[in-house]
């Protein structure tokens, strides 16, 4: 697919904005799926030319994470595993099922998750009494990894909120563990689109470069000033998603409402 060097130049941009949004809050799929789509990528593609820019810049945020020492690898072993299988099966149904009917289900999550952030008492550095076990956070990272081998935007959230919500994660712990989860499934769901063809190699690798210096101030920042500023963040984007997928008049919601 040929795209002139100012589309190029513009979805590099936004990969770059992308990039910082991912690594405090998670969402930046909000922002480069359309704009892919925009500039007359077909759906599919748009969502697998964004699985490999996006890989590419969780991992360099999960490596200035891990740098850091916020990573628990040994903790989460299980976890990756669910949410890489999760992921890659999602990734599978995605190139064969309509995946319109997610749109009526994520809004409310997002919107639950905004309310959570907004009442949840303040979020510090450190861990807190864990509410799910092993076992239970690994079924709900299996789940997330479905998500986002399926669809996509604000799985980056919907983790943050699980292992703050319900691991006990202090916050730069739980975005620094999110990253890992997140690659996974990313690298997981990329290779299940690499095998239906659906990758645009040239697109994604520009955006790629971009996304990772986005990704990298976005770690830095965490870092620097302790998560500063990331909860608000959270509930922006969470909102932000929920008001684009309502407004679209083909959700299923509007659709039962009308019935």
């Amino acid at each position: 697919m040929d795209l002139a060097i100012e589309t190029l130049l513009f979805l590099a941009g936004i990969a770059f904005l992308a990039g910082s949004i991912d690594a405090l809050a998670g969402g930046g799929g909000l922002l480069t799926i359309p704009a892919l789509m925009a500039a007359g990528v077909p759906p599919v593609s748009a969502l697998a030319t964004n699985k490999l820019q996006s890989s590419v810049g969780t991992a360099s945020a999960f490596a200035a994470f891990l740098r850091g020492g916020h990573v628990d690898l040994r903790r989460f072993i299980w976890p990756v595993i669910a949410a890489v299988s999760g992921s890659m099966i999602g990734a599978t149904a995605v190139q064969h099922i309509d995946p319109a009917f997610l749109t009526a289900f994520v809004p409310l999550l997002l919107i639950a998750m905004c309310v959570y952030f907004i009442a949840a008492p303040k979020m510090g550095a450190a861990d807190r009494k864990a509410r799910l076990g092993k076992v239970g956070l690994t079924v709900v990272t299996g789940c997330i990894g479905f998500y986002d081998g399926f669809f996509g935007p604000g799985t980056g959230s919907f983790l943050t909120t699980a292992l703050v919500a319900l691991g006990g994660l202090g916050l730069i712990r739980a975005i620094a563990n999110t990253k890992l989860l997140n690659l996974s499934t990313n690298m997981a769901g990329l290779a299940a689109m690499i095998a239906g063809g659906k990758v645009l190699w040239l697109l994604g690798f520009t955006m790629a470069l971009a996304n990772v210096a986005g990704n990298q101030l976005g770690a830095w920042y965490a870092m620097r000033f302790s998560g500063k500023g990331v909860r608000p963040l959270l509930v922006i984007m969470s909102a932000a998603l929920s008001v684009k997928l309502l407004s679209d008049p083909a959700n299923p919601i509007w659709q039962w409402f009308s019935s």
